[in-house]
């Protein structure tokens, strides 16, 4: 039986079996129930989740599409681990994308919709809800910069590292939530500005800069993390 509690895995449907999986492991990732470096056994989420292991390991495949876990022959599948080189080529390819994302967004996507995503995260900040929450508005504030922009394979080039870049961030809040609440409301509200203003240029600096913020505070966190485990 695996360390963590995987009967706390929500049971699949009968439709698409395989992505099903995929989504629930995902949750699960997601969710904190399998931290990053865990390991994923096959037998053990098919019986928590009432599916065939084929469907997990199909599920699994897709998982490792997006680059959230990593197999190895003879070693099973595991949740990616995050350590400071993982941080470093994410957001260094997420900083690029979103640059290129939000010069293309511009004019094109709906100002109204951004700026309410916005308004939610300044609403759930204020009612003390949890960080959790914010991210979630978060990551679908910046979907729908790439849905806008227009060109599909840099949308398929973030959804290769959405989960990734979701995990991260979790991990951000969890080893330090003051830092990404005292900064998530104003930086998404000025991006609505310089969408608003059509300045390319402004627009992809922030951008850029937006993601390279969050990384520096990423690897310093795992750097104290680390230190603190060391010592």
């Amino acid at each position: 039986m695996s360390t963590f509690d995987i009967m706390e895995l929500r049971k699949a449907d009968r439709r698409g079996l395989a992505d099903t999986a995929a989504d629930l492991i995902r949750e699960a990732i997601l969710g904190g129930v399998f931290p990053p470096g865990s390991p994923l056994r096959e037998v053990e989420l098919a019986a928590s989740l009432d599916v065939s292991r084929g469907s997990v390991r199909e599920g699994l495949a897709v998982l490792e599409r997006e680059g959230l876990v990593r197999s190895a022959w003879h070693r099973g599948t595991k949740v990616i681990d995050l350590t400071a080189r993982d941080a470093e080529e994410v957001y260094s390819v997420r900083a690029a994308l979103e640059g290129l994302a939000g010069r293309g967004a511009i004019g094109r996507v709906d100002l109204d919709v951004l700026g309410g995503l916005v308004d939610g995260m300044a609403r759930r900040l204020a009612a003390g809800a949890p960080s959790d929450e914010l991210l979630a508005l978060d990551i679908e504030f910046h979907d729908a910069i790439y849905r806008a922009a227009g060109n599909r394979r840099l949308l398929e080039a973030w959804h290769a590292v959405r989960s990734q870049v979701h995990l991260f961030q979790l991990t951000r809040i969890r080893l330090g939530h003051h830092d990404y609440r005292a900064v998530v409301v104003d930086e998404h509200r000025e991006i609505v500005r310089l969408l608003d203003a059509g300045d390319a240029a402004e627009v992809t600096r922030f951008a850029e800069e937006h993601v390279h913020s969050a990384k520096r505070v990423l690897l310093a966190q795992l750097d104290g993390s680390t230190r603190d485990t060391s010592g």
